[in-house]
């Protein structure tokens, strides 16, 4: 039986090991391979770098290129800016790619042939899965002078493959249900508590929906983060290594998400959000619905006051655990932007060195588009000041910090692509009510069970 290792999670997914056919083929990567390179060090163990080992030769510059999914403007253009102004013999340029398929074979094409990728940023597991797989990420066990365990915290973990990182996690990735506290006031309801339930969540949508305001909508991406929350807890797989897709839990969610819709009507039908590709986060920011279920990339658009111009103030909570059976839920969240070394660089240790910078401290410009440093050598009010600098006054900023530094257990989503667009292809059908709850989890389960099958 081939098994190829994925992402390590902290949960038990059992069918992961069918996530890639064949064994791991960590070929390109240098150096020791045996040590993780997390070794407790705090600093610079090594001499002084040579000439081509993150030092300039004499009179000549060294040049980086780092791609990354976010526009230039909302940060990373800042960041690489006050590199360049600290390090003349180390220069970075920016690239931006677009994180959806076609950006990323752009991404992925650059890293094979040589044009100039030399750190990059990843957004989801399985991407970096496949480019570890390609030789296309650098084993960061052979640099012995940052440990990033200690400094990323426990959930940098989840992003380790067989025991090592091949990316450093640099941003936490929470995900928010923004409230218009505003609303919240006038319905005499508290911001929610951080275990909050999808039954709250449906009375508060209910309580908070009025004429032209929807009591919750939902950002596309973040449809299934409650579900995966939930398979995280309950396990995709039953112990006899069956599909778990049609657990009672799950169904509850499906069905409750439904008479939101159709029975409450306090948030958009399916049908209608998607064929009217219907701008959520903006229907929120212009007081037309109470509650928007999506992450901090929003603050992008809730701080450009002048775009989007709003009196109200936005409070947080988590995302509601499906149900109250649900005791370990575990959340969006954990940490993300993932940025790897390009093994084919000529540059790698310059390349090191400005990625530690880039975590403990640098990547603070990011702040300002809605991206938290990860590394605990960033400070946190620091981080959140920099985020709000200019518009403090519209965010409760208690219920903020809540959400973001607290210790509740997360989860890292790694579904394969397969199962997620096959569950997609039937819940729509569900949403769209052209069947039954009980039919479209019999099709998931019998598309998943497929699929664990073939890849044993």
């Amino acid at each position: 039986m081939k098994i190829r290792k994925g992402i390590a999670l902290s949960l038990a997914l059992t069918f992961a090991a069918g996530l890639f056919a064949g064994c791991a083929g960590n070929t390109g990567n240098t150096g020791n391979t045996g040590n993780t390179g997390n070794t407790g060090n705090t600093g610079n163990t090594a001499a002084e770098p040579e000439a081509g080992e993150g030092k300039a030769a004499e009179g000549k510059v060294i040049e980086l290129k780092m791609w990354g999914g976010v526009p230039a403007e909302a940060g990373p253009q800042a960041v690489v800016d006050a590199w360049n102004a600290e390090h003349p013999d180390i220069q970075v340029e920016y690239e931006r790619f677009v994180n959806d398929d076609a950006g990323n074979l752009k991404l992925d094409t650059a890293l094979a042939t040589g044009q100039g990728a030399d750190l990059y940023v990843n957004y989801a597991p399985f991407r970096l899965q496949k480019r570890i797989d390609s030789g296309m990420a650098l084993d960061l066990s052979e640099f012995t002078d940052y440990n990033i365990d200690e400094k990323i915290g426990p959930d940098a973990a989840l992003w380790k493959v067989n025991g090592k990182y091949y990316g450093m996690p640099t941003t936490k990735s929470a995900s928010f249900v923004w409230l218009n506290k505003d609303m919240l006031d006038a319905a005499n309801l508290p911001i929610p508590p951080l275990d909050w339930t999808w039954a709250d969540f449906r009375e508060y949508a209910k309580k908070l929906q009025k004429d032209n305001v929807w009591g919750m909508v939902r950002h596309e991406s973040f449809f299934m983060t409650p579900f995966n929350g939930a398979m995280a807890t309950v396990g995709v797989t039953k112990a006899d290594g069956a599909s778990n897709l049609d657990h009672p839990i799950l169904k509850e969610g499906f069905q409750q998400w439904y008479d939101m819709m159709f029975a409450d009507k306090t948030t958009p039908p399916y049908g209608e959000q998607i064929t009217s590709k219907m701008p959520v986060d903006t229907i929120f920011l212009k007081g037309e619905a109470a509650m928007l279920d999506a992450g901090g990339f929003i603050f992008r658009t809730a701080n450009n006051l002048t775009e989007y111009p709003r009196d109200f103030k936005i409070a947080f909570a988590t995302t509601p655990r499906i149900s109250t059976e649900l005791k370990d839920f575990k959340y969006p969240g954990g940490v993300s932007d993932v940025i790897a070394i390009n093994p084919k660089s000529e540059n790698k240790e310059a390349a090191w060195e400005f990625l530690k910078w880039y975590a403990d401290g640098g990547i603070l410009e990011m702040a300002k588009g809605g991206r938290i440093p990860a590394s605990g050598a960033v400070n946190q009010d620091e981080a959140v000041k920099m985020l709000l600098t200019g518009v403090e006054d519209k965010y409760d900023v208690d219920s903020l910090k809540k959400v973001l530094f607290n210790d509740i257990p997360t989860y890292l989503e790694s579904l394969p692509p397969q199962i997620v667009d096959a569950r997609k292809e039937e819940y729509e059908k569900f949403f769209l009510r052209q069947t039954d709850i009980d039919s479209a989890l019999a099709n998931m389960v019998k598309k998943h069970n497929k699929f664990l099958e073939q890849n044993k």
